[in-house]
């Protein structure tokens, strides 16, 4: 007993026990820790070095002047051309098959000519004569929205009036 006694009390007052590292007594040999306050400077020699990296750092801005401009379709007066082109194309095309439709429901009303059956490869067939007239006519709509949108487009970003018809 008397010898373990004496062990605590070495380890308690001994310098190199467990409890002299976690007390508060010093520990020997090790050197105090000290808190690092860091400066701009000290950052910028350290971005230097290459030690610091920043992801998303924002390039720093050239003073040279650029050589042209990026082409931007939006402010072209022949792009606005083409797609209008192409629109009016596609709607006089829809307004063909709506225009033909109806024509063939006349005739059908009229029991000059029948069919034996529906093209089922068509898509969007419709389920009666009034169904096929609507899904034609709403294509015809949103062709005519989708120039319309073309037109504001080249409003808002200044294109004159007449790029859209070719002029």
């Amino acid at each position: 007993m008397f010898c373990i006694s004496v062990a605590l009390i070495l380890m308690i007052l001994g310098a190199d026990g467990p409890l002299a590292r976690t007390g508060s007594l010093p520990s020997k040999g090790l050197p105090e820790e000290k808190t690092k306050v860091w400066t701009n400077a000290d950052l910028s020699r350290l971005r230097d070095r290459g030690l610091i990296s920043i992801i998303g750092q924002i390039p720093e801005e050239t003073t040279e002047p650029s050589e042209a401009p990026a082409y931007v379709q939006t402010n072209d007066p022949q792009w606005y051309a083409a797609q209008a082109a192409r629109l009016e194309s596609e709607l006089e095309n829809r307004q063909a098959e709506l225009q033909r439709y109806r024509q063939a429901l006349e005739v059908a009303r009229d029991l000059r000519m029948t069919t034996g059956g529906l093209n089922l490869t068509r898509g969007d067939i419709g389920i009666n004569t009034e169904a096929g007239i609507e899904i034609l006519e709403r294509r015809v709509r949103e062709t005519r929205h989708k120039l319309d949108e073309l037109g504001e487009l080249a409003r808002h970003n200044g294109v004159p009036p007449g790029a859209l018809r070719g002029q």
